[in-house]
């Protein structure tokens, strides 16, 4: 039998849990005085009123697609890549200053340099703790947490020292970027640019290795069970140091998206904890590529469209978070659900066997 791409089954239950949860939504809104069908009216206004506003949506997607499929692979050896924030500051920070350094020059060298430059970076960053993972058993977790807040005041030293743009105005913050260096904008007035193309081959790479090749396999294997791995000649050392360089790599390359897509400058609001929502966003699609992919547009939705909320229906931000909560809970809570529909469907199948056991005896009688 032809393996599917995705599970259709856990896009049911996934599409019930949000319907769930919008549901609950509705309740808190009519509770504190707004009108549900208002507010969920003006977050798709928000999020897909006009081109400005689908390609904000777009552009943020990227962002945590590409964050949790970093975590995705990760997954899949059995590592929980915790320090993606630091990697993709280091990247951006990187990024930005290579292109200050590189003004004047081709923007078809400079780019890919400061590419280049971002996934070294990050890739170094993500090093560290996997070589103590690997070589020293050191828990990944703490040290990447650590090196987390390591990067953060690295990129503080340098925005306010060494790199500082000359601007008073600016407190933290690199010079700007040559606007030779931008990447084109796809929808003007927004934020989405062509690097969305370069996300879209990178996650078609990621989908296919990960599901369709040996390597893949020899990294889920690594994963499930390590030392088996080990005696059946697999060097599960280097595939989970391999890995977690390759995770680094993708994060400071985010950050890359970020400086010359976005924000054509480096400051500490590049990133505003991108990395652990796409973290959320792995772990709600339970470190699967495709799920990745469908969960990060609607978070993207919910989040854009929330600013649709607070100015057209009078909804709170602080309101708003706590229907975020929601939804997040009971998507994450996707597995018992579909549990639960497992279970009645099996009870519901005993009892049909039942009366048909049932009713034959009394026929056969």
């Amino acid at each position: 039998m032809k393996k599917r791409w995705i599970d259709l089954g856990y896009i049911v239950t996934l599409l019930i849990s949000l319907a769930v949860a919008l549901l609950i939504g509705a309740v808190i809104l009519a509770v504190t005085g707004h009108d549900p069908l208002k507010a969920y009216g003006a977050l798709l206004g928000g999020a897909f009123s006009n081109a400005r506003h689908i390609g904000d949506m777009l552009e943020y997607a990227m962002v945590l697609c590409l964050c949790g499929l970093a975590c995705d692979i990760g997954s899949r050896v059995g590592i929980f890549n915790v320090g993606g924030e630091g990697q993709l500051l280091l990247g951006a920070i990187f990024a930005a200053q290579i292109g200050v350094w590189m003004k004047g020059a081709s923007p078809y060298l400079a780019i890919p340099c400061a590419a280049l430059g971002a996934m070294a970076v990050g890739g170094f960053y993500a090093f560290i703790p996997g070589y103590l993972k690997v070589k020293q058993k050191v828990n990944e977790v703490i040290t990447t947490i650590m090196l987390n807040t390591v990067a953060v005041f690295i990129c503080q030293f340098l925005a306010k020292g060494p790199w500082k743009n000359a601007n008073k105005n600016i407190v933290a913050g690199t010079e700007n970027l040559p606007s030779g260096f931008w990447l084109t904008k796809l929808v003007p007035g927004s934020n989405l640019s062509t690097a969305i193309i370069a996300a879209a081959v990178m996650t078609f790479f990621v989908w296919y290795i990960l599901q369709k090749t040996s390597k893949g396999y020899e990294m889920r294997l690594t994963g499930d069970n390590p030392r088996f791995a080990k005696y059946a000649g697999l060097k599960t050392d280097r595939i989970v140091l391999i890995t977690m360089i390759v995770s680094g790599m993708m994060c400071g390359l985010v950050g890359m998206f970020r400086v010359y897509g976005a924000e054509h400058i480096y400051k500490s609001t590049v990133s505003n904890e991108y990395y652990f929502e796409g973290l959320m966003v792995a772990m709600i699609a339970q470190y699967q590529p495709v799920p990745t992919i469908i969960i990060s547009l609607i978070f993207a939705v919910l989040k854009i469209g929330a600013m649709g909320m607070e100015t057209a229906a009078g909804v709170p931000k602080q309101l708003y978070l706590i229907i975020q909560t929601v939804v997040i809970f009971c998507m994450a809570a996707e597995t018992g659900i579909r549990a639960g529909i497992a279970r009645a469907r099996e009870k519901r199948a005993a009892r049909q066997d039942v009366k048909e056991r049932s009713k034959g005896g009394v026929e056969h009688a």
